[in-house]
């Protein structure tokens, strides 16, 4: 359906591919993978509007081809008042007003032959689009995604995961060959997520998802596009299989290293004996020797194997912290209530100690960012921030924290940095290294603009953490490097966060909202309760023992110890064939 063949693009500032080439084939539900800011979206953009491209080599797209698209920002008219079943059904219903038009005028015209052939073109569109019966088919996607209770819900409404959901119902139901959508699952809860998922397996056409949500990854693709470093890779498979893929490479990769690096050390020992050698004797014949060995090494240098998938450079995420406290309160909650055109929550009681580390999980739309905001703004009644603590805030609505008209150093000398050299430093842990400094915040990524939010919240010192969705739009490695910030931090962090591996690596325990209540629930019990409703009854202790694996595989590859490392990979392979 879709092929790109040897395609190279730039912006003035950055080139984002060079040559690269993948296909859309009937039957492929592909994810498509890469680090934050590689050009994802851009290349999305292309697919779906090559004219206002100017790129290098052949994007060739059967003339056929319907596609339908999901963006990465959802956007509706707020002033309509549509519903949702209207809003999903529009084209259909849009064919079917026309169709009864085109009757109606047929009673009174002259002009049949003209009329029958816009009548046919109608009806054979609205068949095309499977809109026979398109009433039943909205309600069983409504069913599917247990979402039937918004049907007469206005759009204007709905919360930003409801209307993702929603956006991909529409376009899923107008059977295009070819579906792209863009991070689909930001800022869903679990169940939105998972319903999703449903969707997402459901469907019978071609899709290319932009996503770095591990369960999604795990769960509804058999087929990787992986973008990085300019350079594009294929792989037919679950995305669980092609992690396994890369580590193999890079075992073997690894190997190799190690063999050639003792080579080159032994030629570096002759060269340097030949060239004393030849300092002191008079000899042609030596010279030439000693070039000949120089060429070699220098041959051996240039075959050094350079793998970009294999080796990503993880950001180094670090939350530094002013001083540390005693164990004592540092946000009490005591009878909140919240309400907007409803009663959100309703006497709401908890507190979060010094080092507590807690996750406030619940739907969408249940006062969750409302009332981290209103801890952090701390003028509320209900609201006690304790008066020795530093707060720092993480929004997953970006712009309350960053000014989209200033470079990325205009924000960080507003933050406090003094020097262009300081600010170039600290960012470069983060991934922001050089030209990209003097960008606009508005030309990033959603992803870097989040990477920038958590290196602010970093270089505040602060020993309270307030953070609103902050894996949203992180590609995968910066998830885990974050995961492995928020454990190593020694101050409190209270998370907004649908993202269950965050949750689960990095929390000491859960605020659950339900019936605008919020009570406290271990984190032994908030696993149960997810793997009872959404995974086998074995796959966490499968999963557990699978990490264990990679851990020890780690350890033997800092070690170089290749024979252990083998077998451990043997023992990963057949846990990966139960997942």
């Amino acid at each position: 359906m879709i092929k790109v063949d040897h395609l190279s693009f730039s912006f003035p500032q950055k080139e984002l591919y060079k040559d690269i080439s993948f296909t859309l084939e009937e039957g492929q539900h592909c994810a498509f993978i890469g680090t934050s800011g590689s050009g994802k979206s851009t290349l999305i953009d292309i697919l779906m509007d090559p004219e206002r491209y100017l790129f290098e080599g052949k994007l060739e797209i059967d003339p056929n081809c319907r596609i339908g698209h999901v963006s990465q920002f959802p956007q509706v008219d707020k002033a309509q008042e549509t519903t949702v079943f209207e809003y999903i059904g529009e084209e259909f219903i849009k064919l079917r007003n026309e169709i009864a038009s085109i009757c109606t005028e047929m009673e009174t015209s002259s002009e049949l032959d003209s009329l029958l052939g816009k009548y046919q073109l109608a009806l054979d569109t609205l068949q095309s689009m499977g809109g026979d019966d398109f009433e039943s088919s909205i309600n069983k996607q409504l069913n599917l995604a247990n979402l039937m209770k918004l049907k007469d819900q206005r759009v204007s409404d709905l919360s930003g995961g409801e209307l993702k959901l929603i956006q991909v119902m529409k376009e899923m139901l107008s059977s295009p060959d070819v579906i792209i959508m863009d991070e689909p699952d930001v800022f869903l809860d679990f169940e939105n997520l998972n319903a999703l998922k449903k969707l997402i397996n459901s469907h019978k056409g071609i899709m290319l998802v932009v996503t770095h949500n591990r369960y999604l990854l795990n769960h509804c693709f058999n087929k990787i596009i992986h973008l990085e470093n300019r350079e594009l890779q294929e792989f037919d498979g679950r995305f669980i299989d092609y992690n396994f893929s890369l580590l193999q490479t890079k075992i073997e990769l690894q190997e190799i290293a190690v063999a050639e690096a003792e080579e080159i050390e032994r030629y570096d020992h002759l060269i340097d004996n030949l060239r004393e050698i030849a300092t002191n004797v008079a000899d042609p014949s030596r010279g030439r020797a000693l070039k000949a060995r120089v060429k070699f090494q220098e041959r051996l240098e240039a075959r050094r194997i350079k793998a970009p998938f294999v080796d990503i450079k993880q950001p180094n995420i670090s939350f530094g912290i002013d001083h540390e406290m005693e164990d004592t309160m540092v946000v009490k909650v005591n009878h909140y209530s919240v309400a907007f055109d409803e009663l959100l929550l309703h006497d709401v009681n908890f507190e979060v100690k010094s080092t507590d580390k807690v996750a406030i999980i619940g739907a969408n739309g249940t006062g969750k960012t409302t009332l981290l905001r209103e801890i952090f703004n701390n003028n509320h009644d209900s609201i006690e921030v304790n008066a020795d603590v530093k707060v720092a805030y993480l929004s997953q609505h970006q712009g309350e924290t960053l000014k989209d008209s200033n470079t990325i150093l205009d924000e960080f000398i507003d933050a406090g940095f003094k020097t262009y050299d300081e600010i170039s430093s600290y960012l470069s842990d983060y991934g922001f290294e050089g030209e990209i400094l003097n960008q606009k915040i508005q030309s990033l990524s959603g992803g870097e603009k989040n990477m920038l939010q958590i290196a602010k919240v970093s270089a505040s010192q602060a020993n309270v953490l307030l953070l609103d969705e902050p894996t949203s739009h992180l590609d995968i490695y910066t998830q885990i490097a974050l995961e492995k910030a928020i454990q190593d931090y020694k101050g409190a962090i209270l998370m907004i966060s649908h993202d269950f591996y965050s949750v689960v690596n990095g929390m000491d325990y859960v605020l659950l909202i339900e019936d605008k209540k919020i009570r406290r629930m271990s984190m032994r019990k908030f696993r149960q309760m997810i793997y009872a409703s959404h995974f086998n009854r074995d796959y966490l202790e499968i999963e557990q023992n699978k990490k264990s694996v990679e851990m020890k595989i780690e350890l033997a590859l800092k070690e170089t110890n290749f024979e252990l490392t083998k077998g451990l990979l043997d023992e990963l392979e057949d846990l990966i064939k139960l997942l």
